[in-house]
Formats: structure tokens, sequence, C-alpha cells
């Protein structure tokens, strides 16, 4: 009985994945409204880490994510990504403004089991959600420094992947992403036991 309760509190590879993919939809959602890229009467609000996150209404934006955060769970799920781009484009002239990159790194976990799908991890979860909410607030707290984004902007989320990933139908390659007079800014990292996530913002210098 005990060692079953004990597997119970225990993250694994798969749950993990759940948890940073959860933190993307999240910190996505927030960042289309705390830079603009959307009228704020397109968003709704609730709750999560503690926090009030604004969320996007828009059936296209949130099946796109879906769509794409899905296949980064079953990806992560098996320690196939490097890290996930979402890019922020200004829709006239198609130059990047910004990239905001969610860098992922594998961890050993607990047991340090030869085979990675068998690590786990027994880190709390309390403390995993409330160094996600510390990431969060960083994420609300950049429109004070970012420079304004005075166009109409698109985005979009790219997949790093190991280089012998399979892609689904109808998914392209893409080349690296070149932002002129750049400068970033690293926010807070978090850790499941299992994968850290770090999220740096780069942006476009005004000039």
């Amino acid at each position: 009985m005990s060692s079953a309760q004990a597997t119970k509190n225990c993250i694994t590879l798969k749950g993990s994945a759940q948890i940073i993919v959860e933190y993307l939809k999240y910190g996505i959602h927030s960042i289309l409204f705390q830079r603009g890229i959307y009228p704020a009467e397109n968003f709704d609000s609730t709750q999560q880490y503690g926090l009030t996150i604004l969320m996007s209404k828009d059936p296209k934006i949130t099946t796109f994510l879906q769509n794409v955060l899905s296949q980064t769970e079953e990806w992560l799920s098996k320690n196939m990504i490097n890290k996930i781009s979402m890019v922020i484009t200004n829709a006239h002239s198609k130059e990047v403004l910004e990239c905001w990159d969610f860098k992922m790194q594998a961890e050993n976990g607990d047991n340090q089991a030869a085979d990675p799908s068998q690590r786990t991890s027994s880190k709390d979860q309390t403390r995993i959600q409330n160094e996600i909410r510390d990431v969060m607030r960083q994420i609300s707290a950049t429109v004070s420094y970012l420079p304004l984004l005075d166009c109409i902007c698109t985005f979009d989320v790219m997949i790093h992947t190991l280089d012998n990933t399979e892609l689904p139908a109808k998914w392209d390659e893409t080349g690296a992403i070149v932002i002129q007079n750049a400068q970033a800014v690293q926010l807070r990292s978090f850790s499941t036991g299992l994968h850290k996530v770090e999220t740096v913002v780069n942006y476009k210098m005004s000039t």
C-alpha cells in the first residue's frame, strides 16, 4: 500500500510534460495579452497559479495552440524537444520584433534510471506551481521595459526538436529567427525535477 502511495506522488516524464505544456499555454496567452497582439476585449480572465491570467477567446488561436501544444506534450514526454519559440512579427513587413524562447533541458529525476522514460521526480507540486507563478509574474511585468509594439503584429510558435524527429503532415521546417539590433532578457527558470525550463525574451531595440 505504501509503495503504491509513493508512486502516486511521483512525477513521471509524461506528467512533467503536462506541467510544462500547461505553463506554455498560460504563458503564451499572457504574452498575447500583455504585448497587445490582439484587442483586450478578445480575452477572458481565469485563475491559475494563484494569479489572474487573460486567455484569448478567439477559436482560431485556441485551436492553433491546442494543436501545437498537444504535439509538444507528445515530443516532450520523449525528451525530443530543445526549445519552443513564440515569434512576434510585424504583419506588414514580416520583420521579427520579438522572440520568446522556452528552453527545455532534461533532468535526471530521483532514480536516474538508464531508461529516461522510467525516471520520476518527487518534487513537490506546490513548489513547482510557485516557481511557475514567479515566471508568470515576470511575463506580466515585461510590458514595463519591452518596446511598445506600435504596428499590427502576428505570432507563430516553433518547436525546436532533435534532428531525427519525424514531422507531422502539413508541418514545415523553418530557418533561424533573426532579430535586428536584438536585446535579451532572461526570466526565472523552473524545474519539475525531470525538465528544467528557462524563459528568455529577445526583442528588437527601438531605433
